[in-house]
């Protein structure tokens, strides 16, 4: 599980973006589907779930980019205006109250490692998964995979998301 004892900071290449989490991710995916690694051109994307509150913008504004995505459902992808490195996405089964934070934007991303590897039937096959970190072929119940402190942040941003929603007249 990743290190979430002090705040992680990260931002872009061209320090324009920076930004901390003001805690530990939620989870960490490593994710092998071909969507995933062409648009991180690379063999797998890794990204670190977090709620969107506890993402605190120290300097610069990220510019929202819509991208397709294999579902027809799409991802706003937040990337640096000026370096356009990619920092976070806001896929749209998690919409903007989740940012799955890039962990090779965090200073330190040796503090995030893959909590778990998925869509693994379409990694490249020069790419060893680890032992000890579970692996499916495709996506996960969190409610499997999750530790019991994610599951209840998660709880917890679901009833401010229908509290928010029923407030609106």
């Amino acid at each position: 599980m990743h290190d979430a004892s002090t705040s992680l900071d990260g931002g872009c290449t061209c320090r324009t973006v920076r930004y901390r989490l003001a805690s530990g991710p939620l989870f960490v995916n490593c994710c092998h589907c071909t969507w995933c690694q062409r648009e991180s051109g690379s063999a797998f994307a890794l990204n670190a779930m977090i709620e969107a509150d506890r993402v605190q913008l120290l300097q610069g504004e990220p510019e929202l980019v819509d991208t397709p995505s294999l579902s027809g459902a799409g991802q706003k992808i937040a990337r640096c205006p000026i370096c356009r490195v990619a920092v976070w996405s806001h896929y749209a089964g998690a919409g903007d109250s989740v940012c799955f934070v890039r962990v090779g934007t965090l200073d330190e991303p040796a503090r995030c490692p893959p909590d778990i590897h998925i869509f693994t039937t379409t990694k490249q096959p020069w790419v060893l998964l680890p032992p000890g970190t579970p692996a499916v072929a495709e996506y996960y119940k969190a409610s499997a995979h999750w530790p019991a402190a994610s599951l209840e942040r998660r709880a917890a941003l679901q009833q401010r998301l229908a509290a928010a929603a029923a407030a609106k007249p």
